[in-house]
């Protein structure tokens, strides 16, 4: 079982950082063998503004492939938005919970009977980005 990770981050070690200010979201590749981290992702501009609902548009649009996002605390409209996209938030437990021990504290997880929620979080199925959707269409 493959899936992509995301974690919210200020500093690249910790999960400290909100969904809708994070400038940087870290994604890493896990399995039941161990986690490779793949990419940074960066977001510019003023993410800081409440109500201001475009800052969230990128970070779906780049998660879309993600089974999980960390997240030191997040919006319930944005919340709701990765959901629908079948990506489930997750809040850690404080600022200072490291990425790594979270990393493999769900290899481990893996490994063994995953929790109810995990297993749900596996088995949603991936909303098609609009590209594909319009390339289905062209198809038909």
């Amino acid at each position: 079982m493959l899936m992509k990770i995301a974690f919210t981050t200020s500093d690249r070690i910790h999960i400290n950082a909100h969904f809708g200010w994070a400038k940087e979201i870290d994604v890493y590749e896990i399995t039941d063998k161990g986690y490779e981290f793949l990419e940074t992702l960066t977001f510019e501009g003023d993410l800081k503004q409440d109500g201001n609902e475009d800052k969230v548009t990128p970070k779906l649009e780049a998660l879309y492939d993600c089974t999980i996002v960390y997240v030191s605390a997040i919006g319930g409209t944005a919340a709701a938005k990765l959901i629908k996209k079948g990506v489930t938030p997750v809040k850690a437990k404080s600022d200072d919970d490291k990425i790594a021990d979270v990393l493999n504290k769900l290899v481990q997880t893996l490994k063994g009977n995953p929790p109810p929620w995990l297993r749900k979080a596996l088995q949603q199925p991936k909303v098609k980005t609009f590209e594909e959707d319009l390339e289905e269409e062209a198809t038909v």
